[in-house]
């Protein structure tokens, strides 16, 4: 395939107070681009609702060699909105997704590049190694993606983040695409085409603190796999059939000993225990219901994922 010669490609930053790391980031992210200098860039950095300085930081910014837009949120709306908004600003032929924190090197946008370059539609980042992160956390992550696969009819790459370059073609396939909860390495996976991952190490954050404690990374985990999978539904229907049957065989063996036996069954333990069973049972798959009824509650208000306060060429 001929290589794609004087196109342009955009960086798409997500920003959540990181006044510590944005300059670092913006001048590795310079390097990288300097160096594949046939390419033009620019870069769409988010605010989303950002508590300290990191928007003055970025407005203040003075001689940097490629354009900056700056789309500041009214509040902080998530980093899967912020990713949307930056791929709904985007002038790019391809797109590069990067955190700010400086965890996804920004070198390894060259390999995605020259992927890219081969005919690749979508170059997506695969972790090997996880520096200092606890082991809880390697583990949850472990987890997620193995289940997500296990009930999802979408298979998401393993141990893979929004660290990924996309094509325009991408790009344009997403904005058809009407949904409110988005969960975007599953969206990008389930768009198709030609798709490669590129190996590599995931550093330790270069500063700050991590956005994503596990109350947040439970509920993102929650809304990917009910956004993307019915078997969760599908399971509560079977066991709720197995239980059934199993009170069903419980119903007929107290009817014979009631009334072909002399003896009565003294078993109020057994039957306690099946009772907060079979109770357990239901508040569980009442609540996997209750998160699809959620689901269809917030896409029905049809309200937009988020609000841009102000936007800013540097």
């Amino acid at each position: 395939m001929t290589a794609k010669k004087d196109k342009k490609i955009s960086w798409i930053i997500p920003c959540f107070n990181e006044e510590k790391v944005i300059l670092e980031t913006l001048e590795r992210i310079k390097i990288v681009s300097e160096k594949l200098n046939k390419f033009e860039w620019e870069l769409i950095l988010i605010d989303d609702g950002s508590s300290d300085n990191t928007k003055r930081i970025i407005q203040e910014i003075n001689e940097y060699p490629f354009t900056i837009i700056l789309l500041s949120f009214s509040r902080n709306f998530g980093h899967q909105p912020a990713v949307q908004a930056g791929i709904d600003n985007c002038s790019g032929s391809a797109a590069i997704i990067i955190d700010a924190d400086l965890q996804d090197p920004p070198e390894i946008a060259e390999r995605m590049i020259d992927k890219w370059e081969k005919g690749y539609e979508v170059v997506y980042g695969q972790r090997t190694v996880r520096y200092k992160e606890n082991q809880f956390k390697k583990f949850t992550a472990f987890l997620f993606y193995r289940l997500f696969n296990f009930f999802s009819g979408t298979k998401i790459p393993l141990d893979t983040g929004d660290f990924r370059l996309i094509d325009k073609t991408v790009i344009q396939a997403l904005h058809k695409l009407p949904e409110r909860g988005r969960f975007m390495r599953g969206l990008i996976s389930w768009v198709g085409f030609k798709q490669v991952s590129v190996s590599y190490s995931r550093d330790a954050r270069f500063a700050g603190v991590t956005k994503y404690p596990f109350k947040k990374m439970l509920s993102f985990a929650i809304d990917g796999l009910t956004s993307f999978s019915r078997k969760p539904l599908r399971v509560a229907t079977f066991i709720g059939f197995f239980f059934s049957s199993l009170s069903f065989l419980g119903i007929v063996y107290v009817l014979y000993v009631r009334l072909f036996t002399q003896t009565w069954v003294a078993g109020w333990a057994a039957i306690c225990m099946t009772i907060l069973l079979s109770a357990g049972v239901q508040l569980i798959f009442i609540g996997i219901l209750g998160e699809y009824v959620g689901n269809i509650f917030f896409e029905t208000k049809n309200r937009p994922i988020y609000i841009i306060k102000e936007k800013n060429i540097i």
